[in-house]
């Protein structure tokens, strides 16, 4: 069975870069552009990781990742954000978030943070 992995950003681009990238490598990939949407996507089917941008409209990451963790504890978080603030990255880690990625980031390291999350 593949597992499924929950893309959220509120740039097209990268959520179709993201969603043939993990398609490739054998995830089941279901895409949201928000936070509200990724929350609503999480009630109807729990995914094995979620990659989510920290700034959208509607609602933010963390606003949404504080949701999702309530909707289920255990679900490995990777935050996406263009923006090295400090302040945002200590917040979502209060709430559960173990792990972020800036933007413009590499392939390949995004690659290994899933593998490392999902063991």
């Amino acid at each position: 069975m593949a597992r499924r992995m929950l893309v959220v950003d509120d740039q097209k681009g990268i959520r179709r870069l993201l969603e043939e990238l993990f398609k490739q490598e054998g995830f089941e990939v279901t895409v949201a552009a928000d936070g509200r949407q990724a929350v609503e996507e999480v009630r109807k089917s729990i995914p094995d990781i979620v990659l989510m941008d920290m700034k959208m409209p509607n609602m933010n990451g963390i606003e949404a990742s504080e949701e999702i963790l309530n909707i289920s504890e255990n679900i490995p978080i990777i935050l996406m954000t263009a923006y090295g603030e400090i302040e945002l990255i200590e917040k979502s880690q209060k709430i559960g978030v173990r792990r972020y990625i800036v933007k413009p980031f590499d392939i390949s390291v995004l690659r290994e943070m899933v593998a490392e999350e999902l063991g």
